[in-house]
């Protein structure tokens, strides 16, 4: 299984305002033309949703539903897929205060399932998935991706 972990500074911004933002996952395709559609269906009674997701990959398209776990209280959106493309996507979002802003950590496991693709198509993917939160990030909250190295070591 590949796993990915991308950060972004989101300058003058408060953790409460970007996770309001990044937890609108219906705007994503205005921000990224490879996010097809996001339908998101309404809460269920334990406040998690599900949502559906059809994005572009490889000239083809890519569909799943995952579960989308909301925790307010700490900023953060834990995921995971329940049916489609991928064998395995599970991630989260995390937003913590840094430096008069907002420091938003992405993280994603995934397997497409194909393992006698996986060094020629899991790289692409990873890369793929990368551009387009980082697309997501700038457009809804200005948050451009910070050197992984510096994320880790505060700043």
């Amino acid at each position: 299984m590949r796993h990915m972990v991308l950060h972004a500074l989101a300058d003058g911004l408060a953790p409460a305002d970007v996770y309001a933002r990044i937890s609108d996952f219906r705007r994503y395709p205005e921000y990224s033309d490879t996010f097809r559609e996001v339908r998101v269906e309404p809460p269920l009674p334990d406040g998690t949703t599900v949502s559906d997701w059809t994005v572009e990959f490889r000239g083809g398209l890519m569909r799943w539903r995952e579960r989308d776990t909301y925790s307010p209280e700490t900023y953060s959106i834990a995921f995971e897929q329940v049916s489609g493309d991928f064998q395995t996507f599970e991630g989260s979002w995390r937003c913590e205060a840094r430096d008069g802003g907002t420091l938003v950590v992405y993280t994603a496991a995934f397997d497409l399932g194909i393992p006698s693709m996986a060094e020629i198509l899991d790289p692409v993917a990873e890369s793929t998935v990368r551009t387009n939160i980082a697309r997501v990030l700038r457009g809804l909250a200005g948050a451009e991706v910070i050197d992984e190295r510096a994320a880790a070591a505060g700043g």
